[in-house]
């Protein structure tokens, strides 16, 4: 029984030769040569958008229709009589672009468009999946793409007919008997022309045919596998009836099974026949005659359609009929997804993907879509960590492991210090908590037992089973609240490069004993490389920390997020920076979204570790969400410790020598990191250290080669460096050993970070009328501070005897001219406003500055000294250049508790808050008419 249906419908002639059959999915090739079928297409996906929210084309049916045939007529009955047998007239001048009515066949199928494949030249393919079946009754349009009115018949599937049980049951056997066949011809020699089969498709083939309900369907299935003419489908898609297509498709299959059998080349005549009887065990016989380890008996094939029993030696030995089959590769999905010990926010998502996955036909291109993501949800650790079993002996092993990597950095040394000793007590709160919650529950459970004892004899006022065990119950809540979750830190390491950021990192998690995995956010410029693209998009993909996620396969590893202060700002591509907001952020975190997988995942346990050169480029809101320790740079103290304890002996093991083929001194070390370079970190130190390990690995291989090795000294000293590294690239400045007025030491350190040393300011006067001159490559900050404290020696003239009279101009007759040797050097910042205003006075009152006295601080108009930044730097270069004593700032003094002991022992630091304080610490003898004015002003030494 069939239902109708009429319906407007767009068209698409299929190509030549070419039948589309209800649930079969076939190709459409489409190129320039078909604008009938871009014109179908742009008019569907229109329809879609205004049909659906989401715009799903295959929402919107259409009508594939075949060409005719000139000897079929429109219900497909032959117009010559014995047509089967004549030949066909040609059909390549047929446009199907340029089809009408009159060139179409009379039925077609509905059908559906589930996909288009191919992009970028211009042509590409349509996915079409045949519905039901239509006739053609009239077309309204031919440009540019066919519609017409077409009538739908769609089957009743019942099987109440006993005839078409028997007919159904006989198109299975003769099925599963092609294709065993098939199977079997692949393995043996064929002649030319004989269709061959894969052993896996074979079987899925097998079992989908033994599934199948629907005779209809499966008659249109194997219609579509068959060997047949174009006139013979055709004559397929127009019978209406079930049992007449069934009869056709039988009459097919039963000729292609005969045509293959006689077409099978006989290597052997034995007594052995292959067994096509029962098709129940056709599958199973072949099997065994093709295992890899045992040879291959010959057989022979009787006449076509003759059909023998299997003899005993092929009967069936047992066990199950299914052991053979292939695993269902959704079933193999599934068991993964099980084991991945989903969250239940993703267990509901691959519940309802899975269900989907297994309607959907594997060639259609949504199949590899959501299998792909089916695979990515089980490669997510969802609850698979680290173990952080923390003993007694972990912080004394974690401080080891960081003191052997690196040197200095005490701050981060610390701060990953405390984070571990608090992971260790949480835990043991755990284990408390643990064992009360094991103890409860025990409770629980004899408590349950004795209800069960009990015997109702008389009612009694005690209270009852229920009650009793609701008491633990909220007893066991309470106790599993008490259980403390671990928040791992969000740490930005923020200094300049070389200074060991990144090492550092990996350190930290050999240290905490988990998974490190390093993100390069330098150059990142599209929100999707950090949150994943939807799975809308062609070739979609997780983002960088999902990724990272599958790769390290624990919930709780390391992630460096190395040059966070390179990623890219706001584009038409979104924003990274602010994708980054909720990874970063503790509060968010643990409910992360990625757009491909779009199911919260838990980053609370992932331990973030950033990195960066400058805050200039990060954004306020994204800075505010880590924990930012600095990273100054290594002092010199601090690369000479560094350069002998890590680089030295690297190096020699890379040039291929041994540590008593080459000794460094520290004379020597420190000589390259004052004379041959000037950075924070220490790549550069590394390189210099290497290059004067290959001069002397080329004068041991030398002395070795012409037998002197006795003339070879291992030992290197100061001298041997300009052979090896040419003459010195930078040079220091050392104290004055005499003085004069004019001339003051300040105190410089270097943009670069981590090195420090003295600056001559030197102030030179002559007639003139008041004018400044400034040179040395001075910044503007430099100049303003020159002229505060020009400003202020004027105004106090009169107080420190410069001048007669407080209404005399001490600039009156005479112009100054202020220098900073090393002019090629640019020079900037206000720590030089004391050095000048002392050098003024110096100038004008003819006293000079002790030359082993330097000091730093910014001076304002009222005289007093405020704090400046390179404490560390500035003093640790003083002591290299032969510096005493130093001034510094009142405000200072916390600094100064930071240095190595070393220079706290090498020299004498002054801390002076106003201008007052430090002329008298520069000239104690001196005697100033206003200095009672200023009596008050108290020492803070």
């Amino acid at each position: 029984m069939t239902r109708t249906q009429t319906a407007t419908l767009p068209v698409i002639a299929l190509p030549r030769g070419s039948v589309l059959l209800p649930g079969v999915v076939q190709r459409i090739p489409v190129s320039s040569n078909r604008p009938d079928i871009a014109s179908l297409l742009a008019a569907v996906y229109t329809r879609a958008a205004s049909k659906t929210p989401n715009g799903r084309i295959d929402t919107v049916p259409i009508s594939c229709v075949p060409l005719a045939s000139p000897i079929l007529g429109p219900s497909g009955q032959f117009l010559i009589e014995n047509g089967e047998k004549a030949v066909s007239p040609d059909r390549d001048n047929l446009d199907p672009a340029k089809a009408s009515k009159s060139d179409l066949f009379g039925w077609g199928v509905a059908a559906k468009i589930t996909g288009v494949e191919g992009r970028g030249t211009g042509e590409f393919t349509l996915l079409v999946e045949g519905v039901t079946r239509v006739r053609v009754d009239k077309i309204y349009q031919e440009k540019p793409y066919l519609e017409g009115r077409v009538v739908y018949f769609q089957e009743e599937g019942s099987l109440v007919d006993l005839t078409l049980e028997e007919l159904f049951q006989h198109l299975k056997l003769l099925s599963r008997e092609l294709v065993a066949i098939l199977r079997l011809s692949s393995i043996l020699p064929r002649l030319n022309g004989t269709p061959g089969l894969s052993p896996l498709l074979a079987r899925r083939l097998d079992i989908f045919i033994t599934k199948q309900k629907q005779p209809g369907a499966l008659a249109d299935f194997m219609a579509n596998i068959v060997e047949s003419s174009y006139e013979e489908k055709l004559q397929v898609l127009a019978l209406l009836d079930v049992k007449e297509r069934v009869a056709k498709v039988i009459e097919l299959l039963d000729r292609q099974v005969g045509n293959i059998k006689n077409n099978i080349k006989i290597t052997a005549v034995t007594t052995t026949t292959l067994p096509f009887a029962d098709p129940d065990s056709t599958r199973k016989q072949i099997d065994k005659m093709i295992q890899p380890n045992k040879p291959r008996p010959s057989i022979k094939i009787g006449p076509a359609g003759t059909r023998t029993l299997p003899p005993p030696g092929f009967g069936d030995s047992g066990g199950d009929a299914d052991e053979d089959q292939e695993p269902n590769e959704v079933d193999e999905l599934q068991k993964k997804l099980d084991a991945a010990k989903l969250s239940p926010e993703a267990a509901k998502v691959v519940d309802r993907e899975i269900k989907r996955l297994r309607k959907i036909h594997p060639a259609q291109a949504e199949y590899a879509v959501t299998r792909t993501y089916l695979e990515t949800l089980a490669e997510i650790p969802w609850t698979t960590t680290t173990d952080d079993r923390l003993g007694p002996q972990t912080l004394h092993r974690a401080r080891k492991q960081l003191d052997d990597d690196h040197y200095g950095l005490e701050k981060v040394k610390k701060r990953l210090l405390e984070y571990l000793a608090v992971l260790r007590l949480k835990q043991s709160v755990n284990d408390e908590v643990d064992a009360q919650i094991k103890q409860a529950e025990e409770e629980i459970g004899a408590t349950g037992n004795a209800s069960k004892d009990e015997k109702p004899e008389t009612s009694s006022p005690e209270p009852s089973a229920e009650e009793k065990i609701k008491v633990p119950s909220a007893k066991l809540e309470v106790l599993r609240s008490r259980r403390m979750v671990d928040k791992s830190p969000i740490l930005l390491l923020v200094g300049p490069p070389g200074v060991g950021k990144t090492s550092l990192a990996r350190s930290v998690a050999i240290a905490l004993g988990r998974k490190f995995h390093r993100i390069s956010l330098g150059g990142v410029r599209d929100e999707a490389e950090i949150r994943g693209h939807r799975r809308t998009y062609v070739a979609a993909m997780p983002g960088l920390i999902v990724q990272g996620l599958k790769k390290v396969g624990v919930a709780n590893p390391v992630f460096l997020l190395d040059e966070i202060d390179k990623v890219g700002g706001s584009s038409v591509h979104g924003d990274p920076s602010a994708a980054l907001l909720e990874v970063l952020d503790p509060e968010q975190n643990h409910t992360f979204t990625d757009h491909y997988v779009n199911v919260p995942i838990d980053l609370s346990k992932v331990m973030f570790i950033a990195t960066a050169n400058t805050l200039d480029t990060i954004p306020p809101p994204l800075l505010d969400r880590m924990e930012t320790i600095y990273l100054p740079g290594y002092t010199t103290l601090e690369k000479r410790h560094i350069a002998m304890r890590h680089l030295v002996p690297k190096q020699i093991r890379v040039n291929g020598l041994s540590e008593d083929q080459v000794v460094f001194t520290e004379e020597v070390v420190s000589k390259i990191i004052e004379s041959y370079t000037r950075e924070a970190g220490v790549r550069n130190l590394e390189r210099e250290i290497s290059s004067v390990l290959r001069g002397k690995a080329v004068e041991f291989a030398d002395a070795k080669d012409e037998g002197h090795l006795e003339k070879y000294n291992p030992r290197l000293s100061v001298d041997d460096l300009e052979r090896f590294l040419g003459i010195e690239k930078f040079e220091e400045e050392i104290a004055e050993k005499t003085s004069r007025p004019g001339i003051v030491t300040g105190l410089v350190a270097y943009s670069s970070g981590g090195n420090g040393s003295i600056l001559f300011i030197e102030v030179a006067d002559m007639p003139g009328t008041g004018t400044v001159q400034l040179t040395g490559k001075l910044g503007d900050v430099l100049k303003e501070s020159v002229e505060v404290a020009l400003t202020w020696v004027k105004a106090h003239a009169f107080e420190l005897g410069l001048t007669q009279s407080s209404n005399v101009n001490i600039m009156k007759d005479r112009s100054i001219h202020v220098h900073c040797p090393s002019g090629s050097i640019p020079k900037d910042g206000p720590s030089s406003g004391i050095a000048q205003a002392i050098a003024l006075i110096s100038l004008f009152s003819g006293r000079a500055v002790p030359p082993t006295m330097a000091m730093t601080g910014e001076i304002s108009l009222r005289g007093r000294i405020t704090a400046v930044g390179g404490i560390k730097e500035k003093l640790i270069g003083a002591l290299r250049a032969g510096v005493k004593t130093v001034l510094l700032p009142a405000q200072n003094r916390k600094d100064v508790k930071d240095l190595p002991q070393e220079v706290r022992n090498g020299l004498e630091v002054v801390h002076v808050s106003h201008i007052w304080e430090a002329i008298r610490h520069v000239w104690p003898d001196g005697r100033w008419p206003g200095e009672h004015e200023h009596a008050k002003l108290q020492s803070r030494l």
